[in-house]
């Protein structure tokens, strides 16, 4: 049987978002609870300052910034990002942003190829799906 879906519209302004800690904060967009099966996608915003640790993916992201004035740190080099500047992730490549700015802040739009992706934190190790990051 072909389970079918009914199209949606997300409104960020009516979203709850989810502190992930450290001055970092994400709004779920597109999620298997709406239908998804091939990818995910939201929001994360960055308080001035913020750099998120490293980690890992098990599946290929797409960041685009939004606002703010951003580096991503990846392989050991440093690339500057300004609005709608766009990023390619390849599965299990340790990465991070950091928001440059030390009183605005920072916007990303995420995209994972996978409703089943994780993310892996470097220094400890520690993996978890990115959908239990939108539960509380």
């Amino acid at each position: 049987m072909n389970e079918q879906h009914t199209p949606a519209v997300m409104y960020p302004d009516r979203i709850k978002s989810h502190d992930r800690g450290g001055g970092a904060r994400t709004t779920p967009l597109v999620t298997p609870a709406v239908g998804a099966k091939s990818f995910i996608n939201g929001i994360t915003e960055f308080a001035p300052g913020t750099a998120i640790p490293f980690h890992s993916h098990n599946c290929e992201e797409s960041v685009m910034l939004l606002e703010g004035d951003a580096i991503l740190d990846i392989q050991g080099k440093e690339y500057r990002l300004k609005p709608l500047d766009t990023t390619w992730i390849p599965p299990n490549i340790p990465h991070r942003f950091r928001n440059m700015s030390p009183d605005q802040g920072m916007k990303i739009l995420w995209i994972y190829a996978s409703p089943n992706a994780t993310r892996t934190l470097l220094e400890t190790g520690e993996t978890r799906p990115i959908t239990a990051e939108h539960r509380q």
